[in-house]
């Protein structure tokens, strides 16, 4: 009986702690990545690579979460997105995060090291560093443009998937890294547009804060369409065929529609469609490029 009343409790402490590693970011995360992993390869990617490096990338990115939702615990009690996660409820101890952060950080960067290569993860511990340490302590709480620095961060997956199949990282990986890296800001924005006050109120200096909203709807209308451009770069450069570059060419010009809408006739509930919209676009716009690659080999 008494083994049966604590199942309950397990089963929801293990719940908060899966919480903390923000699991739909970790998802687009591993999505990309394993993306780039395939990509790398004229055919299928072995198992044992394929399964080593998506287990350990995800556990890494897992990890950096943590550490973000543990240094920004006081700021996240201050916004309604953010205010349910299990640090600002009280639901988990700084040290247990910190404890759980260091296990799955650690077992992740093991994996890669020990059933992928040393270059993977080197790579992912730069990452982790990246995002957990110079974007979310150093950057995020200094600057506007922190999105945009911070951003590179971000779009290593598919990088970290490519060093993970061929052990090297060429031209082909650091085009995904810019499709990525160009895709941050104007869907970052988007969420930050919608979610102003409150970034205010935590005294974030977010763009939309710091420089206002029209000065923001232009900037996203901007790097929409420097985003446009650089996903034409993989077909530019004979990485891609027709299928990709049709289906490029839709998404990103459903995207540019959002982005003219938000800067010509801005709502709240425009800017959270954009948003929404953007985490579509990217997954099918990296999923062209898997089904165009095997098309095309």
């Amino acid at each position: 009986m008494a083994t049966t009343l604590t199942l309950p409790g397990l089963g929801s402490r293990l719940q908060q702690f899966y919480a903390l590693t923000k699991p739909r970011v970790v998802s687009l995360i591993v999505f990309t990545a394993v993306i780039g992993m395939f990509l790398a390869s004229p055919g299928w990617v072995p198992l044992q690579p394929l399964l080593a490096a998506t287990v350990g990338i995800a556990l890494v990115a897992g990890a950096a979460a943590v550490i973000n939702c543990l240094v920004e615990q006081k700021l996240d009690a201050l916004m309604a997105r953010t205010r349910a996660r299990p640090l600002p409820m009280g639901q988990l101890s700084s040290g247990q995060a910190l404890v759980f952060a260091l296990i799955i950080g650690g077992v992740g960067l093991w994996t890669l090291e020990s059933l992928v290569n040393p270059l993977t993860m080197w790579l992912t511990l730069g990452t982790f560093v990246g995002y957990a340490v110079i974007y979310t302590v150093l950057l995020k709480p200094a600057t506007p443009q922190n999105i945009v620095i911070g951003g590179a961060s971000g779009a290593m997956p598919p990088v970290l998937g490519w060093a993970a199949v061929t052990g090297q990282v060429n031209h082909e990986a650091l085009l995904l890294f810019l499709i990525i890296f160009a895709w941050t800001p104007p869907h970052f924005w988007a969420l930050a547009l919608y979610r102003r006050n409150e970034y205010a109120k935590a005294g974030l200096p977010m763009l939309p804060v710091t420089h206002g909203e029209k000065f923001t709807r232009l900037y996203v209308l901007l790097y929409t369409i420097i985003l446009a451009a650089v996903t034409m770069l993989p077909f530019a450069c004979r990485m891609s065929g027709l299928i990709y570059l049709a289906s490029a060419l839709v998404l990103g010009g459903i995207f540019l529609h959002y982005a003219w809408r938000i800067y010509v006739d801005y709502s709240d509930a425009l800017a959270q469609k954009t948003f929404r919209y953007s985490i579509v676009y990217l997954t099918l716009l990296f999923a062209a490029l898997l089904i165009d690659h095997y098309v095309r080999f």
